[in-house]
This record gives structure tokens, C-alpha cells and sequence, in this order.
């Protein structure tokens, strides 16, 4: 029997690579050598030493802030990966990333240490205030300078912000057909990004604020994927997902963004790294462009250039 979704044009939905090697959005972990050379003791200990190394090593790489109450975290997220790679415990972990052969293995420590919660159309008053007062401003001066309107979704996770914010554009373009438009997302978790890039979804997490949302811009799954649904191509072909620390030298995005999301990301930083962060974020706006944070953030003891729209919005000044 074939398996799929349907909808779909041509033999296979997913892109070259992908059909066999789906990822159920509720399971994966980072890519992991085999190495199960040695049982790693189900009682092993992250010694405050070890932790200590870590937590600045996070820091260090993505100013992510450890405090000591995520010992425990910490010691959960890591016990499947350092037992995978056939360690007999935390410090042999830490010798190897101390080593030059660990230095991919950072990449994977901040992936398994970062948080990815979200969901569509998550703080939902953002997308109203897009939709009712932004998007035609923003729409008319693109037009204007004929260009399309560009969008950054800087801390995508595994995509439902970056799918709402781009029905959003789909619905407010079928009535303005002439405006184009393209959504950057980016993450520092790879395997987040891999789920964004499917864009497929556990239908009971797929709630929308209108019910032909789901008909309109989603193939339903069937055969060992029913139950789950797909972002369709048609949407999907104006996301670009790639791989961003937001502390990075340099940015592979475009400048002149009309709208960044960054949301959810700054409650994990420090005051100095928040301050570095919405400098360089300000940079890649546009005038007249806006940064949109989270509902729990704001830009309060931070001198910035940008102007309050609202609660969590912040406009580049012409």
C-alpha cells in the first residue's frame, strides 16, 4: 500500500532524501555516532565540576544562560547522547569537547540543551496586529520600491511560527496578488530545523484560527502517517530554513528585513547578550521595519534605536 499524503503531485511527496527518512514531529533526537563500546551507568553523576564546564560552554558558544537550578535539566537532555557515543560518563563528555574532535559535538551539546516549545499562531495578537495594521503599509512601500516583503523568523524552532506567520501572508496576497513575499526561518537546533523543513505536523497540534486554513494550506496524511499533516508546497516554496547562532559573525540573511519574529529567544539570555542581540537585529531591519519579541519579554533596561509600537513590537525609526 502507498504511503503519503494526499494532494500530493508526483510519485513522492517529500523532496529527494526525505521519504525515507521522516521524522514524526514527537521524536528524534540529534544524529549520533554508534559507539555503545562500554555501559554507560544508568546512576552516573554530572559532578558540579563537569556542569560548571558545560553551562560556560553554552554560554560561551550561544549565551544561553545555565543557572544552577538546570543541573538536573542538563543531566536528563545529555544521558541518552553521551551514552550513544559509548562513554563510561559526564567527564569523558568534556574531554571531548575540550579536544579539537569535539568540535561538532558542540553543536549537538547546544542543540539537545536548547528549549523549542511553540506552536501555531502562538500569541495570536501579533498576527492580528500584522493582518489589521501593519501588513498594508509594509505591502504599498514594497510595491513602491518594487521589491518583495521580507520576513525573519530568527528563532523558528520546529516551524508552526514560521507556517502561521506565512498563512497569514498567503491570506492577506490572495487579495493583493501582486505583492511577493519570502519568510526566512532559522534556528540553532538542527533537528528542529529538519522538522521545519518538512513542515509536517501531529493533526492534534495543528490548530488554526480559521477551519479552510487547514484545507487551504495543509495535505492530510494517510497509511502510517495518518493522523499528521504537511504544509503544502505552494507555502512551503516561500520559507528558506537554515542554520543561524544568533551570536554569529555574520548573519546569512538578508538585510533590510521588513519584519523579524525573534520571540522567546531573550528570557534565556543575559542584560549584555539582550543588548548585543537587538543592536544587530536592528541592523538587519529596514527603516520602518519591525521587531517583534515575546509576550514575557521586553526591550526595558536596554538603550535601543527602535521605537514601541506596543507590548513586545518595536519599530526601526524611517
Amino acid at each position: 500500500m502507498e504511503h503519503g499524503l494526499t494532494g500530493c503531485r508526483g510519485p513522492s511527496l517529500f523532496p529527494t532524501g526525505l521519504g525515507r527518512e521522516w521524522i514524526p514531529p514527537t521524536g528524534g533526537s540529534a544524529a549520533s555516532p554508534q559507539r555503545t563500546t562500554m555501559l554507560f551507568p544508568h546512576e552516573a553523576h554530572l559532578s558540579a565540576t563537569a556542569y560548571d564546564f558545560l553551562a560556560n560552554l553554552v554560554y560561551e558558544r550561544s549565551r544561553i544562560r545555565l543557572g544552577p537550578d538546570r543541573q538536573t535539566l542538563v543531566t536528563g537532555r545529555l544521558r541518552q547522547r553521551v551514552q550513544s557515543l559509548g562513554m563510561a560518563d559526564y567527564e569523558e563528555y568534556c574531554e571531548l569537547l575540550k579536544s579539537p574532535e569535539g568540535e561538532d559535538e558542540v553543536d549537538s551539546l547546544i542543540d539537545l540543551i536548547s528549549t523549542n516549545h511553540t506552536h501555531f499562531f502562538r500569541e495570536a495578537s501579533h498576527f492580528d496586529l500584522l493582518t489589521r495594521q501593519l501588513l498594508p503599509g509594509l505591502a504599498d512601500r514594497a510595491v513602491a520600491g518594487m521589491r518583495g516583503l521580507r520576513f525573519w523568523c530568527a528563532a523558528c524552532s520546529s516551524g508552526e511560527e514560521t507556517y502561521s506567520l506565512a498563512i497569514v501572508l498567503a491570506e492577506f496576497c490572495r487579495l493583493r496578488p501582486a505583492v511577493q513575499w519570502h519568510i526566512d526561518a532559522s534556528d540553532i537546533s538542527q533537528r528542529m530545523l529538519d522538522r521545519c523543513q518538512q513542515g509536517i505536523y501531529d493533526g492534534d497540534k495543528v490548530s488554526l484560527p480559521a477551519p479552510e486554513f487547514l484545507e487551504r494550506y495543509f495535505q492530510r496524511g494517510f497509511g502510517e502517517r495518518d493522523g499528521y499533516y504537511r504544509v503544502k508546497s505552494e507555502l512551503r516554496r516561500h520559507v528558506s530554513v537554515r542554520y543561524v547562532n544568533l551570536f554569529q559573525d555574520v548573519y546569512p540573511v538578508p538585510l533590510a528585513q521588513d519584519v523579524i519574529f525573534c520571540r522567546n529567544v531573550m528570557i534565556y539570555f543575559d542584560v549584555p547578550s539582550r543588548k548585543i542581540l537587538v543592536d544587530r537585529l536592528t541592523d538587519q531591519l529596514a527603516p520602518g521595519g519591525y521587531l517583534f519579541v515575546g509576550h514575557s519579554e521586553s526591550l526595558i533596561g536596554i538603550r535601543h534605536r527602535l521605537k514601541t509600537v506596543g507590548p513586545s513590537v518595536y519599530m526601526r525609526p524611517d
